[in-house]
Formats: structure tokens, sequence, C-alpha cells
């Protein structure tokens, strides 16, 4: 059985309906209207294109069909008849963007085979931008041609616009590829790249201080934004954050692949940052940073809009190389809650599900309702991590974030509740199987683990499990508690550990199946 995870006028997103991890049990062929038209699929996600608007079409996934409605659309509106090239080398910028805005709504702004020059591109609400294949937006290498985006603009009424931010805090950045501000209902689909450039720029170049009046782009910026969808569509060489939704609502990232070198400098692949209703699934990822971080803003912003990044879903993903496969936090002092990770496969990332926050990040930075379930990592550092004394940036090396002695709580304590990892297999382990830190004026306060299988590599490498000062290196360590209220254990095996399988310090209730 499968279902429709996505939809336009042009395109469909399915999912098999399985618990199988990222990849299917076996491959299959999807038929549409009895013709064959994939052939030998391997993953639960995957994606059908150059269907009609307005059409119904008979799909067949191993014999289980389901009729489907295409999407309706007004117009569509070709790029080269605006006097796009696409040969790489023109300036393409002014020819799409006139595309754009001239698109009426509820057309298709299409972007035939060719390489597009570009740089930044601002949407329109109510449209679909189709990138078709062998079709790639190359970016600009000259950063004077990036508008700058400020930190906040005053609305008429005199309300603020938080347009911007960097790290979690409101900043003026450079415009990004693919920019959408107080945009509602866009779709961008498509077989095509968009291809930051980053590589044959200076964008990676002294990458932590701020040049030309604001800070690096992200690869496709959303703000303020709701119910935009992207499909299939490739984004690579970002010169920082690949996709990075802020203040939205209702996005989706579908069935896309994320692809920037492993020693590029910050170039996580999904940051949604105080967003609601986020899904991301059948993503490949390949970064230099994170896959998924989630974040809500630093300490100014979060206490002042205690606007958390909730409701999110990541299934049947690929994370492979980055510093972590899903993260929460650091930046997440407007709170993170009701998230879901399932079906997802986690490759040689130095760690694999993450939270870190310290002291410091403030009492609206609270993250809770977290279910990790379903989940395969292979050749992962530590594959579990929750570090309350995240030491990143000078404020992070200070005495208040790393004393281990009982502080005050206050409007700065940040709050860990409840999480739950289930049924998962992590092979090859190196450094540790989990390290689980809490304050002890606020411990964690429940951590479950059920159904779980830790082996180790046969040759394990040392290393640091998580980011916090004073931590010595270690290797094919077990399962380490601190500060945590309650853990409960159950059907948890951890093979060939070294020393140390299992540390309780300051634990109040401890629970084994």
């Amino acid at each position: 059985m499968f279902k429709v995870i996505f939809k336009s006028s042009r395109s469909l997103a399915l999912e098999l309906s399985n618990q199988e991890i990222f990849y299917a049990s076996h491959p299959f062929d999807v038929y549409v209207d009895q013709k064959l038209a994939l052939k030998q699929v391997k993953t639960n996600v995957f994606s059908l294109y150059g269907l009609n608007p307005d059409q119904k079409y008979l799909v067949d996934v191993d014999g289980y069909k389901l009729e489907i409605h295409m999407d309706e659309e007004s117009s569509v509106v070709d790029v080269k008849d605006f006097g796009a090239l696409g040969d790489g080398i023109k300036d393409d910028t002014k020819a799409i963007q006139a595309a754009i805005l001239a698109c009426p709504k509820d057309g298709r702004v299409f972007i035939p085979e060719g390489t597009y020059y570009v740089s930044p591109l601002f949407l329109k609400s109510y449209q679909t931008i189709e990138l078709s294949k062998g079709a790639t937006l190359l970016g600009h290498r000259d950063r004077k041609e990036y508008p700058i985006l400020p930190a906040r603009l005053t609305k008429s009424d005199g309300s603020v616009l938080e347009l911007s931010s960097w790290e979690g805090n409101a900043a003026p950045t450079f415009a990004s590829i693919i920019t959408g501000i107080e945009v509602t209902n866009v779709k961008i689909i498509g077989e095509g790249i968009i291809d930051e450039n980053a590589q044959n720029s200076d964008w990676w170049i002294d990458h932590k201080i701020q040049r030309g009046g604001a800070w690096r782009p992200k690869g496709v910026f959303l703000s303020h934004s709701k119910y935009i969808g992207m499909q299939g569509v490739t984004v690579t060489n970002t010169p920082s954050w690949n996709l990075h939704p802020y203040f939205s609502s209702y996005i989706d990232f579908i069935d896309m692949k994320l692809i920037s070198p492993k020693d590029s400098p910050n170039t996580d692949g999904c940051d949604p940052e105080s967003c609601d209703h986020v899904r991301v699934i059948g993503v490949d990822f390949s970064v230099g940073d994170d896959c998924i971080a989630i974040k809500s803003g630093k300490y100014e912003m979060g206490m002042k809009y205690r606007k958390p990044t909730s409701d999110m879903t990541v299934r049947n993903c690929m994370m492979a190389y980055g510093h972590g496969g899903v993260v929460l936090g650091s930046e997440m002092s407007g709170g993170i809650k009701d998230l879901s990770v399932t079906q997802c496969y986690f490759k040689e990332t130095d760690r694999g599900l993450r939270i870190k926050t310290r002291r410091g990040r403030g009492e609206s930075a609270v993250i809770d309702g977290i279910t990790f379930e379903n989940i395969y990592m292979k050749d992962v550092l530590t594959p579990l991590v929750m570090n309350m004394y995240y030491y990143c940036d000078d404020d992070g090396k200070t005495e208040y974030v790393y004393s281990k002695k009982e502080l005050p709580v206050d409007q700065r304590t940040p709050y860990l509740g409840n999480f739950t990892f289930k049924n998962m297999v992590c092979e090859n382990v190196h450094v540790a199987a989990g390290f689980f830190y809490g304050l002890p004026e606020q411990p964690i306060r429940s951590i479950k683990l059920e159904n779980i299988k830790f082996t180790y590599a046969k040759n394990p490498q040392e290393g640091i499990p998580a980011m916090m000062s004073y931590l010595d290196p270690m290797k094919a360590q077990g399962l380490q508690f601190r500060y945590v209220n309650q853990v409960h254990l159950k059907n948890v095996s951890i093979e060939k550990v070294q020393e140390n399988m299992l540390v309780l310090e300051n634990v109040n209730v401890f629970k084994e199946e």
C-alpha cells in the first residue's frame, strides 16, 4: 500500500505504507494508467513528474491501485519567453524574476533545461515554480549581487517584522537564491538543481566573519511564510544552511537531495526556526554540518516571542556524513515540542539523535514531547546525546555554563522533558552508545529507551561524545546518565562494550526490563 504525501499540478510524491527504514524491502515498479513510469524503485518515498493539470491518473504499485486527481492551474509562464537564455553565462535573474512577478495567481513558472546564472530570486504567493530535469539555477559568485535583508522591518501599523536572523539572533543576511517573505501557497517542484555555487565564490572563506554588511545567505530562506512545499529539487553548495524556514507554518520538504561538501562550514541541511507544522519526508542529506537542526532563537528572540518549533515530522530520510543526524538546539530559547522522527537511516554522522542546550538559553527553552522511533544507524560515533552544557561560542565556555554545581533555577534555566527512543539498531558505534547529562538544578525529566541494540566497531576511534567543557575523550563506552529524574530501559542490548556498560549518577528512578 502507498499514500500521496505531496501533490501539485504536475507532480506527485508517494510513500509506501510500511515500517522499513528509508529503503523498501524489495525494488518495485510504478505504473501510471497501465504504463511503466518508474522501474525498480528502491526507496519508500518516490515521485512522478510531467503529469497534466486537472487530470485523473491511476497509479499502480505492486498491484495496489490509487486514483489521483491532479491540481488545477490557471496558466503557464516560460522563463525563456521573458528573455532567459539558460546558457550559464548571461545573468538570467531579471528575466526569471519578471516571469515570477508576471505569473497569474495559481499559475506555473516553467524553467526548462539549461543553466541559469542568477542572483537572489524572490517568490510570489499562489504559484508553482517547476525546475525541470536538466535545469540548474547557478548562484552568482559576487556577493555584491546579493541584496541585504535587514534584521527587522517596521510596518505601517507600528508592528515589527522579524525579517532575518543569523544563528538565533536577529541580524542582516544576504538574500538567498530562493527567498520568500510573507508568501503563501507556493510550490517549488521538479528534478532540477539549485546550485548556490559557494565552492566557486568566497562564502566559505573567513566564514565566521561578517563581510559586506551582512551574514552569509542560506540556500532557501522562507520568512513569515505559510503553505510552502518543495519536492524533488536538489539544493547544493550552499553558502550556509541549505533550507531555513523562519517564523513559518505548514512547510513541506519532500523527496529532495541536500548536498554540500563534508568540510563546508555551517552547511546544515534543514533548520526550521520558530516554525510549526513542518514535514521533512524522503529527503537525502549529505552536508557539512548537522543534517537537521531544529531551532527557535537565542535568549533575546526566544524569550521575546516564546515561539517554539512544534508539530514537526521527520520520516524516511537518509542522513549521511553530517555532524549530527537530527539535532535539537542549541539556539532553542523559544522551545521545541511535539517532534516525531521515524524510519530514518543515519550513516557516518558524528552523532545521531542529538539534543543540545545550556544555562542561559532561558526558561522558555523547553524541549518536550519528543519521540525517535524505528531508526537505523551505521558508523555513527555516538548515536544518542543529550547535553545541557553545550559550549559553542564564547558565552558557552564560561563557568556559569560548565559548572557542575547546583545553581539557582531562574529565567535563564532551560528544561528538557520527556524523551522516547524506540526500535533502533546502532551498528559500529565508536565513542559511546548514549551520553545524557542534565543540570543539577534542572535534571532531564524522563528518558526511555526501548528495543535498542548497540554494537561497536572492530577498532573504535576515540572521541568526545558531547560538546561540553572538560570532558575527556572516550571510546566503546556504554550508556551514561547524569542528572536525570527517570531512566527506563526495556530490551536494550549493548554488545562488546569495552567499559562502563551503564553509568548512573544522580538518577532518581531507574527501571530496567
